[in-house]
């Protein structure tokens, strides 16, 4: 009788798992920078509530002041050149983000994408269904479904830089990728539930031209002097085509190669992304937020947050709606897949950075504003809840991560030791002989010092005590 044929334990992949050491490297410098711009950003959020309320009609005088050339349908405000203009950068390097994920990052690999993925998809849908609930209840407007969608990453960072939570970096590179799939789901957002009218001619314009944009990067086509005047008259064209112009950005990112060829030591996605992602975190978004988060209070914006069901449902959609949607579609998934959780991590971790996810705010401010177009009492209100959501998700997330505070932080050690200092840590060097064979010379030599220390020790015992 034949021995029966054993089957092979079916391999499952670990969610949370260490990452390699490129995509380590690429993420630490990516965070460090959006970790600084979150803090600028948080900056020039305050000093725009301050200047709204000590100074307002000097606020809103520089705010609706307008210049460009009208003759090309660009004579702007203030408050619009930063949301069209400067968010535009932010969401090129959105795009550029979202191109290197897919191609060389963690969405690669379409089994390992699938749970962030599904989590960021989630983390949107149950706050727009938190809010559209809140309205039909209360009998408020559903125009503002989409606020509470967004998750503003530099904000997030900017907490947990300010809580002093070292967090491990596959938990950090969940939340990038959760926020870069996020910004994704936003741009459509916008470009579909956003767009009143649309002028042809204009729109064939910019598709021209992001057609010429094309063809030069594949023949690699070189020069600041050709891109940046290229790159300005697609954006003017799709503003003027009645899209929201930041899709310009998104959809030039989108084109960059970020691939390495051989010989190359960054592809010229990643090259562009380092340059122009201090100039997003550190300028771009920052300025938008000083022209769009100057929220008036004399009106009792605040007070009136949690009995207006369209700011309710801002504020719930924010702190509920984000944790429940990315912590129940990540459990979902990993529950009826072959994810498995960390061994290191608890769920209790994912549900903290679920609920940080819940700090929505340069593209929930851009929402609102759109949304509520031409009320600008309501449009107020909204930034209220907005701004009031984020504070009580970041309070909420931070009080959760300080709890995980003493596990992350020797996680975080253990990722960054490098015991025979050659500048790769050692934990992914175990594969390595050529490792373990330095680490053997080190060891080697402490045993000897200590040898010697020993042998001191006893002849120093052994001598007969000094007469007196």
């Amino acid at each position: 009788m034949a021995a029966p044929t054993r089957t092979p334990p079916t391999s499952r992949r670990t969610f949370l798992g260490r990452l390699s050491l490129p995509e380590r490297n690429y993420l630490a410098d990516a965070l460090r920078t959006e970790t600084v711009g979150g803090i600028i950003l948080l900056v020039a959020a305050l000093a725009a509530l301050v200047w709204a309320n000590t100074f307002g009609s000097s606020y809103r005088a520089l705010s609706d002041f307008h210049f460009g050339p009208a003759s090309l349908g660009l004579n702007l405000s203030v408050h619009h050149w930063a949301a069209d203009g400067l968010l535009a950068v932010f969401f090129f390097v959105a795009g550029v983000e979202l191109k290197r994920e897919l191609v060389a990052g963690e969405l690669r690999d379409p089994k390992a994408a699938a749970l962030p993925v599904i989590a960021a998809v989630c983390g949107m849908a149950v706050p727009a269904v938190v809010y559209t609930l809140v309205n039909v209840i209360g009998g408020g407007s559903t125009a503002g479904w989409a606020v509470p969608t967004a998750t503003d990453i530099a904000f997030a960072l900017a907490v947990l830089a300010v809580i002093g939570t070292s967090l491990p970096s596959a938990l950090r590179a969940f939340l990038l990728t959760l926020a870069v799939v996020d910004d994704l789901l936003a741009i459509l957002i916008i470009a579909v539930f956003f767009t009143d009218h649309i002028d042809l001619a204009a729109l064939a314009g910019a598709f021209i031209g992001l057609a010429v944009f094309y063809l030069l990067l594949r023949k690699n086509v070189r020069g600041w002097y050709v891109y940046i005047p290229l790159a300005l008259v697609i954006w003017g064209l799709m503003y003027n085509s009645g899209i929201h112009a930041t899709i310009a950005g998104v959809a030039m990112g989108l084109m960059l190669r970020c691939t390495r060829r051989e010989g190359e030591e960054h592809s010229p996605g990643e090259h562009i992304e380092h340059v122009m992602r201090p100039l997003s975190a550190g300028l771009a978004v920052p300025l938008f937020a000083l022209f769009s988060a100057g929220v008036s209070l004399s009106g009792g914006a605040v007070a009136h947050v949690f009995t207006r069901p369209e700011t309710l449902g801002v504020v719930l959609g924010l702190v509920v709606g984000k944790t429940v949607g990315i912590f129940g579609g990540t459990w979902l998934t990993a529950r009826f897949t072959k994810a498995e959780l960390n061994k290191d991590l608890a769920w209790a971790d994912v549900f903290a950075v679920a609920s940080l996810a819940g700090i929505g705010f340069t593209v929930s401010l851009l929402i609102g504003e759109l949304a509520f177009a031409g009320d600008a009492f309501v449009e107020n209100e909204i930034k209220a809840a907005v701004l009031l959501g984020s504070l009580i998700a970041a309070t909420f997330s931070g009080v959760l991560l300080k709890l995980r505070v003493r596990t992350y932080q020797a996680l975080y050690e253990a990722e960054e030791r490098d015991e025979d200092e050659d500048g790769v840590p050692d934990v992914y060097e175990q594969d390595d002989p050529a490792y373990h064979l330095r680490m053997a010379a080190i060891y080697e030599k402490k045993a000897a010092e200590h040898r010697r220390l020993a042998q001191a020790a006893v002849a120093a015992s052994s001598k007969p005590d000094s007469p007196a």
